[in-house]
């Protein structure tokens, strides 16, 4: 009998880093397709009988899952919540799971409900896990530590997804980096030796995203795609010939170390191929920082300098940054913001550190006993560390806080944007192509942000911009959608913060007011406390009702957290009222 295999790709919870809020512009579902899936589905026997459910682009019906043989789900860890709903969705229908990717490769040990993981890479533990499967024998846990050859990996498949739904494709050519950062689950899953597609491998990939019918921003997912140079510089070589070939169907961007600055060839390969975009990871500008996290790699060169080289190939630094290294003071903050803000790097994703596991950070801060239970750490959403940082918490949080109002403030945003304008070259060597989806995107620009809170920026933003270099306004309008994602969120987090501290300010006064209660309250108090309690959890569930759905995202914990202590006051009330044990009270 056929095998059913349904694969489902967990829901991103709204963050900086889902663009969610800049999809509508083009129509879109989803930024990105999960490549993970697709790839494992061409490593299935080919009479299995498959089927993806992307839950950032589509419901999951549950009657897919009663249907299924096996259920498959990979996962980052951001992607928890979600996660843990599929597997309990399973267990309710009673078909088993399967699970892999980083979260369930980091974190086997803790997770319940799945019957079957993969740990590493499925080319090396897949196989066995299918075979045992089929023989009624399937064991819990597939693990192999080997790193294999992805000249063998097959192409993912693409006709389990309509591509129309992304506003972008995603291709991999290389697993592993060179480098060795304390606080990095890369190396630790893939290993320092970097290996790569052959470029005959790599360009048939690109073959099928363009016969797929997709064009536009293509994705290259390595977390350093530059691990190899000289083999990278080849296939760049025949990247070029490909697009010039092809008509330049596709733009390029990629991670990348920022070493790649100092290699004026690379960076014009890159620029000729098409690339608009690398993401660095510079995560502060404070040499006793990145020596602490040994990122090498940075260390002893000019950052600023570095950042423009890049811009001024014609390529945008999108740029990642942490705060919360033991060697970070007060300063750090300001300092974050000066850079970010000098250097024209107007994606900027700056996250607390956390101790990711199985990383070097991890085990080291476990030896000192820094290590929180109860938490997974920051998902720059969850304000929430899993260690205990040298600096005060409290003060490296408020410290973070004031970084993200400080640099996607709208005002602050679009003078990065300016800068990269600036910096970027007259002529560059490919221009974004305008297609439906550009002029889609425009006018929704146009007509959203014109009449939105931060309407005379965006307009100021648009007509500086066309004055720097009117054949970079599709940049510019790309730059703006983008930005009112980030804006977005970001004013999201305030109203978050201001809801948590209007709870965290009414608990206090009840708490106090149960406090000063005297030892035998007479009937009449204790009932206006109680008429109290229930009217501050009555308005407090209004306001949250009323708080947009991105907003509650960031606050769901709290006021659960918030009911469960009124209702411990609500029945130490009722107890002194009735003179009898406390109740169970819902609320």
């Amino acid at each position: 009998m056929k095998k059913r295999i349904l694969m489902v790709y967990p829901e991103f919870p709204d963050t900086y880093w889902s663009f969610r809020h800049s999809l509508p512009f083009t129509g879109k579902k989803s930024a990105f397709p999960p490549l993970g899936l697709l790839t494992v589905a061409a490593m299935l026997p080919t009479e299995y009988d498959v089927r993806l459910v992307d839950m950032n682009a589509e419901t999951l019906d549950e009657c897919l899952i009663d249907e299924a043989d096996l259920v498959f789900v990979s996962a980052m860890i951001i992607q928890k919540a979600s996660f843990d709903r599929i597997v309990a969705a399973c267990i309710r229908i009673g078909t088993p799971v399967v699970a892999g990717g980083p979260y369930p490769t980091s974190s086997h040990t803790t997770i319940t409900g799945v019957d079957h993981f993969i740990i590493g890479e499925a080319e090396t533990t897949l196989h066995s896990f299918i075979g045992d499967f089929e023989s009624g024998r399937a064991k819990r846990v597939y693990a192999d530590n080997a790193k294999p050859d992805i000249t063998k990996t097959p192409a993912p498949r693409l006709d389990l997804i309509d591509v129309s739904r992304y506003s972008n494709m995603l291709v991999q050519y290389s697993r592993g980096c060179p480098f060795n950062c304390e606080f990095c689950d890369i190396i630790e899953m893939f290993g320092r030796n970097t290996r790569v597609k052959t470029t005959g491998q790599f360009l048939k990939e690109l073959d099928n995203v363009l016969a797929a019918g997709f064009r536009g921003g293509v994705f290259i997912v390595d977390d350093n795609f530059i691990g190899k140079k000289n083999e990278v510089k080849e296939l760049l070589r025949a990247m070029i010939a490909w697009q010039e070939e092809h008509r330049y169907p596709f733009t390029f961007f990629t991670e990348a170390s920022i070493n790649c600055s100092s290699d004026d060839e690379l960076l014009s390969l890159l620029s000729r191929a098409g690339f608009d975009m690398l993401f660095i990871g510079i995560e502060t500008p404070d040499e006793a920082g990145l020596a602490s996290a040994n990122k090498s790699q940075n260390m002893n060169r000019n950052l600023m300098d570095c950042v423009r080289t890049i811009q001024r190939k014609g390529m945008e630094v999108a740029g990642g940054f942490i705060v919360g290294f033991d060697t970070d003071d007060e300063t750090i903050f300001d300092r974050q913001i000066d850079f970010i803000q000098r250097a024209g790097i107007p994606i900027s994703m700056v996250g607390l550190l956390t101790a990711l596991p199985n990383t070097r950070l991890y085990r080291r801060l476990k030896e000192e006993g820094r290590l929180l239970s109860g938490s997974s750490g920051n998902n720059t959403h969850d304000l929430r560390l899993n260690f205990k940082p040298v600096m005060r918490a409290d003060r490296l949080i408020s410290g973070y806080k004031h970084i993200i109002s400080s640099i996607y403030s709208p005002k602050e945003y679009f003078e990065r944007c300016l800068n990269l304008l600036r910096s970027l070259p007259v002529k560059k060597a490919s221009y974004r192509k305008v297609g439906s989806s550009e002029i889609r995107a425009l006018l929704r620009s146009l007509i959203v942000q014109t009449f939105s809170s931060y309407g005379i920026h965006y307009l100021r933003f648009l007509l500086k911009s066309l004055m720097i270099n009117i054949r970079l306004f599709p940049e510019a309008i790309g730059l703006s959608v983008k930005g009112h994602h980030l804006i977005t969120i970001t004013t999201s987090i305030h109203r978050a913060d201001a809801f948590v501290a209007m709870l965290e300010r009414v608990l206090m006064d009840l708490k106090n007011r149960l406090a000063s209660l005297p030892s035998c309250p007479g009937r009449d108090v204790a009932r206006v406390l109680e008429r109290h309690a229930i009217h501050i959890i009555s308005v407090a569930q209004r306001r949250y009702s009323r708080l947009t759905d991105e907003t509650r995202v960031y606050v769901q914990d709290r006021i659960r957290e918030f009911e469960r202590q009124c209702i411990v006051i609500l029945d130490r009330i009722r107890h002194e009222l009735s003179g009898s044990m406390p109740s169970s009270i819902s609320a």
